[in-house]
């Protein structure tokens, strides 16, 4: 056993020795934003993703430290976990991988779908094809006006382009970019830098969320610092701790990485990122202008959300101090009535032992209580049939002869004489 022990720690160390640094996997700093991390992540991507190099194994390797490494510095939690405490401190979570559907085959594409029904929370990518066609500048784009929604349909992990041009005026008002699923399909909102050869760079990204009765995503560049939920951290969360879910639910509020737009043209797309079906959105770029009142709702509403982030720690640590207590409190409860139960049924029974006659044996009891009982029913209903139907006082009858008790007087006849005449 203790050899086996050791094998596998010695397993656990070489894994532990192959693992790279993030950063240097990555090309970035430790001091590198969020933004200049997804950009490097994406190109390392595009270069070692297996649709690119089908044939190559070490490609295959280097995809996968390029997104492991993301998927841990990507996440500020982890990524803050990792700068105080190496590996050891990510390690115990595991990581999760952002799926690409396009590259997943329609075997494995079924239990991705399987496991999202059920709530499963399935991470995915933009496909790499996508991403590459538009950092070539081989994507179709189509002009979006301001203030004039447009209604499509776009296939299952395919993108539509569209441009809008602002002005400087609309700029400092502030641009909205919203998209909308009326009959609820999952898809992504993507906003591209311009390269200075014609590409595009993908740079913001913002999957749909449900709201009522559709499937929302939006983009606000409103001049100051606005946030956005990833809802996927709070459901990775939640799916490893329930009980701490609502303590985890604000982990994924995190600033933008963009928070205005200069005059020019910009690029946005929307990305069908349902399993198997196409989806229908409607998407609408709005200048900020007109909106004054809900520039400074959205501004407090968020501020007193940090708030309420930045006080959730100390209210867990006083939540589950004193759900240990409650949880003491209930199992001494329940001990202290048992306790009690068995001394009163000891109190019970002292008292019945004062007696000198012996303690009667129970099958002869209860058959003379039977026999009592029986007994006492009897008379009861005797009494009661008594009551029900009383005998009537006997009555002087003239006593009636019957037929047969008639006397009948029979005159003897004579016997004929011959000579007479009968």
């Amino acid at each position: 056993m203790s050899s086996a022990s050791s094998k596998s720690s010695d397993k656990k160390d070489s894994s532990k020795q192959q693992l790279k640094d993030p950063y240097e996997v990555l090309g970035v700093s430790r001091s590198s934003t969020d933004q200049n991390i997804k950009s490097a992540y994406r190109k390392l991507a595009l270069k070692y993703h297996p649709d690119k190099n089908a044939n190559d194994p070490q490609a295959s390797d280097m995809f996968k430290e390029v997104t492991v490494s993301y998927n841990i510095l990507s996440d500020p939690e982890k990524r803050r976990r990792y700068d105080t405490s190496g590996f050891e401190g990510v390690e115990s979570e595991g990581q999760e991988m952002e799926l690409d559907l396009l590259s997943l085959g329609a075997m494995n594409t079924m239990f991705a779908a399987f496991f999202s029904k059920l709530g499963v929370p399935i991470k995915t990518t933009v496909s790499a094809i996508v991403l590459e066609e538009a950092l070539r500048g081989e994507v179709t784009i189509h002009p979006l006006q301001l203030g004039l929604p447009m209604l499509n349909k776009v296939e299952k992990q395919c993108a539509h382009f569209y441009s809008v041009t602002i002005t400087e005026a609309q700029a400092r008002a502030g641009i909205v970019c919203r998209v909308q699923s009326p009959d609820k399909s999952k898809f992504k909102l993507l906003y591209f830098d311009q390269e200075a050869d014609g590409g595009l760079d993908l740079a913001l990204q913002e999957d749909s969320t449900k709201t009522e009765k559709v499937t929302s995503a939006g983009m606000y560049f409103l001049g100051f610092a606005v946030y956005r939920l990833d809802q996927a951290v709070s459901s990775m969360a939640a799916s490893k701790d329930p009980s701490g879910a609502f303590f985890k639910k604000l982990d994924g509020f995190q600033p933008c990485e963009i928070t205005e737009l200069k005059a020019g043209t910009h690029v946005f797309a929307v990305y069908g990122d349902n399993f198997f079906k196409s989806a229908i959105y409607k998407i609408e770029a709005l200048c900020a202008e007109p909106f004054p009142e809900e520039k400074d709702q959205l501004r407090d509403v968020e501020a007193q959300i940090l708030t309420k982030r930045a006080e959730l720690p100390k209210f867990e640590s006083e939540y589950r101090e004193v759900l240990a207590q409650f949880t003491e409190m209930i199992s001494r409860y329940t001990q202290e009535m048992k306790a009690i139960e068995e001394l009163l049924k000891e109190r019970s029974e002292i008292h019945a032992s004062y007696s000198n006659s012996p303690v009667p044996k129970r099958s002869s009891i209860s058959s003379k209580v039977r026999g009592s009982f029986k007994d006492s029913k009897q008379d009861e209903e005797q009494q009661a049939r008594h009551k029900k139907s009383p005998t009537p006082p006997l009555k002087d009858k003239p006593i009636r002869k019957k037929w047969f008790n008639i006397h009948m007087k029979v005159k003897k006849r004579k016997s004929c004489s011959s000579e007479e005449q009968c």
